[in-house]
């Protein structure tokens, strides 16, 4: 059992974070290049780590692999199909090589798995730290709400871009929100639609509806015999069923990936000041 508390960045989410909601741009001295994404990564982590943590934490960051959501897509190609990869989206993408040079120099871990998404990365490393290290406090530095079917006493979702009262994410903040159960989540999801990965959901059903459907803990699989699929928005539900299935699946994360890497069990390196990030990538 180890005391230093594990924190799982989401490197894609806080690159675009960066990229698109840092409070100034950061560019090279001779203004030929963008450096806001880059900067702006090391920048929101060095002050999440500081503000959040009393005791340095093991940081392990977690990026998308490239062919990451093929497998889902064979499944629903409409699945992630809403996100254009134009010029503006490119610039975090176009930051991970820097990034990732960069947390190797500063000997953080890092996982990039080609084919999968940072999601089932992340969920798989819960899945260990559960197995191997119950006690253990597990943080996910992220935006991305499908993290909260993960949390529970020991797994929680950290979200900087929140206020501060409001950016621990715990089973009780999930069910004062949304009133189901990170157990659940999946299950209201599929029912009320993420426009994130371009999953629909059943026309009429929105987060009020969908938490009385599952009201008491139920899950999708108890939902066909409890007798609440009445009324119009119960109908459309019946009728979309199949569909709503295949959602979940789709929502639900992996936990049984071949990891590169595992936990260690010790406190990650200090981050220096981002600019000195940048300074030792040769990018000013």
């Amino acid at each position: 059992m180890t005391d230093v508390p594990l924190l799982l960045v989401d490197g894609h989410n806080l690159l675009w974070r960066g990229a698109f909601g840092f409070p100034a741009a950061i560019h090279s001295r001779d203004k030929t290049r963008d450096l806001t994404a880059e900067f702006a990564f090391f920048a929101l982590l060095r002050v999440a780590i500081r503000e959040e943590f009393a005791a340095p934490p093991e940081v392990i960051v977690v990026f998308d692999g490239q062919h990451g959501a093929a497998k889902r897509q064979t499944t629903d190609s409409d699945y992630k199909a809403n996100r254009v990869l134009d010029e503006a989206a490119l610039k975090p993408i176009r930051a991970i090589p820097h990034v990732q040079e960069a947390l190797t120099a500063y000997e953080l871990a890092w996982i990039e798995i080609d084919t999968a998404e940072a999601d089932d990365v992340i969920a798989t490393l819960v899945t260990h730290v559960r197995r191997d290290d119950p006690d253990r406090r597990v943080w996910i530095m992220s935006g991305d709400r499908d993290f909260y079917q993960l949390i529970d006493d020991r797994i929680h979702v950290l979200n900087t871009a929140m206020k501060r009262a409001r950016r621990h994410i715990e089973p009780d903040t999930v069910f004062d929100r949304y009133q189901v159960q990170p157990t659940q989540w999946a299950d209201f999801r599929a029912l009320t639609g993420d426009p994130a990965d371009n999953i629909p959901g059943v026309r009429g059903v929105g987060t009020g509806t969908a938490a009385k459907l599952l009201a008491g803990g139920l899950t999708l699989d108890q939902l066909a015999d409890a007798g609440r699929l009445a009324g119009t928005k119960g109908k459309a539900v019946a009728e979309a069923w199949d569909q709503v299935l295949g959602w979940r699946d789709l929502i639900r994360m992996r936990t049984d990936l071949d990891l590169p890497l595992l936990p260690a069990g010790r406190s990650s390196r200090t981050l220096p000041k981002p600019a000195e990030v940048i300074d030792k990538l040769g990018l000013w």
